[in-house]
């Protein structure tokens, strides 16, 4: 025991190693350890790399592995691409079904085969009568909308040379050239791109059949299919992964009926703006507007400039000015409207991300990349921000709907007391 105010032993010990080792001579420099590259005498090969080196080396190798992963993951996407574009079809028909299921189960009382199987015939049915309906004219029209287009492009062209604004003839041709060179290289991309995935109406077909076989099963046995997928993870990790699991199908869900609802709102104001214009083709432009507004912000410019241009044609400047303030009103309803309120929160990407996220798709993999490329960043977006502590749905909790909680996985028990087994 040391007397009060006074250093103890531990003091004294201390102080003994701290004059122990400033008595250790120091490394000694000698000429032409630098320039000659060998370690220095006294000198570990930790000590001879600067702390920052080192750290700057550990990220790479360790980006570079990440890099290979990746790399190695979208080779196989790409060699089974039809089964996986097939499989991500029945998950956003999954997810606009399953309403629908559970509805049948709960009100009409149906088992849940019968009305997972119903709910993939209305699915049908609806399709069916829609081509049906707009069928015929669609084919019809779809086949004049690019002949109009590209009169309207060269009526454009006339007027900047002949206008007011009396552009060079030449300068304009020299850009039309470059445009169309850049439009045909890209068109080959995204057409090659997609022809990749289906490249003969019997890869169609073999598709459309594993999308609808897939759908009914996510709907009939879905638990039981994530529930043997968690399954093979460690049960350390189980139940984030499940619960990280929820809050993606909770992403996908959410922006596969808004965006739905979106392309409903711009084929609706576009094709009743050019019906009641009088424009001709407008079926087919309403159409083409609802399928290309899956493409954010890319599919609604396009498909609108081919609104404006079959009016310029059809209806001459006047018409086409009026036709490019329907277009221009409805993209701002949708965009200042629609997504804030309805898309933001289920997607929570900026639009720099959206823009860049669907150029990569469309490098990667055409059309078929450019669609899906928003869904699979929104829900890797959730997922990722869940699993570093930032929950998105924290209203979710831990308690699992029924419908969700897949059986028999875990065998602790929940945040909330419960037994978290289905």
């Amino acid at each position: 025991m040391s007397a009060p105010g006074l250093p103890g032993r531990g003091w004294r010990s201390r102080a003994r190693s701290r004059r122990a080792v400033a008595a250790e001579p120091a490394p000694v420099l000698h000429e032409g350890d630098l320039t000659s590259g060998a370690t220095p005498r006294g000198w570990s090969a930790e000590q001879s790399v600067t702390p920052s080196v080192r750290a700057a080396a550990a990220w790479s190798w360790r980006f570079l592995l990440i890099v290979a992963a990746a790399a190695a993951a979208l080779w196989l996407v790409g060699y089974f691409q039809m089964i996986v574009v097939a499989v991500a079809v029945a998950l956003l028909l999954t997810v606009l079904l399953t309403p629908v299921a559970r509805w049948l189960r709960r009100a009409a009382r149906f088992p849940r085969a019968l009305a997972s199987i119903t709910s993939v015939l209305l699915l049908l049915a609806a399709v069916t009568g829609l081509v049906v309906i707009a069928g015929r004219s669609i084919a019809a029209g779809f086949g004049d909308l690019s002949d109009q287009a590209s009169q309207g492009i060269d009526e454009a062209l006339t007027w900047l040379s002949d206008g007011p604004l009396g552009i060079d003839t030449v300068q304009l041709d020299q850009l039309v050239q470059q445009g169309r060179e850049q439009l045909s290289a890209n068109a080959d991309a995204l057409l090659s791109g997609a022809l990749s995935v289906t490249t003969t109406v019997g890869h169609v077909a073999a598709g459309t059949l594993i999308a609808l076989f897939c759908t009914f099963f996510f709907l009939l046995d879905g638990r039981t299919i994530w529930s043997w997928v968690v399954g093979l993870l460690p049960s350390s990790v189980r139940e984030r992964v499940h619960q990280a699991g929820r809050r993606g199908i909770v992403t996908l869900s959410g922006y596969t009926r808004t965006q739905i609802l979106v392309a409903l709102v711009d084929a609706t104001g576009i094709g009743l703006g050019a019906a009641i214009l009088g424009v001709p083709l407008a079926l087919p432009l309403a159409t083409l507007v609802f399928v290309g507004s899956f493409i954010p912000i890319v599919g609604a410019i396009a498909t609108g400039a081919v609104a404006v241009l079959v009016a310029l044609v059809a209806k001459g400047w006047v018409v086409a000015l009026i036709m490019l303030g329907v277009v221009l009103a409805v993209q701002q309803i949708e965009g200042h409207v629609l997504q804030p309120f309805l898309m933001g929160h289920a997607v929570s990407l900026h639009p720099v991300a959206v823009l860049l996220v669907v150029t990569a798709g469309s490098m990667a993999a055409g059309i078929v990349g450019a669609l899906f490329a928003v869904p699979i960043a929104a829900v890797l977006n959730t997922v990722v921000l869940y699993l570093h502590g930032h929950d998105k749905f924290p209203q979710l909790g831990t308690d699992d709907h029924p419908d969700l909680r897949p059986p028999g996985l875990f065998s602790q028990r929940g945040a909330g007391g419960a037994d978290s087994r289905g």
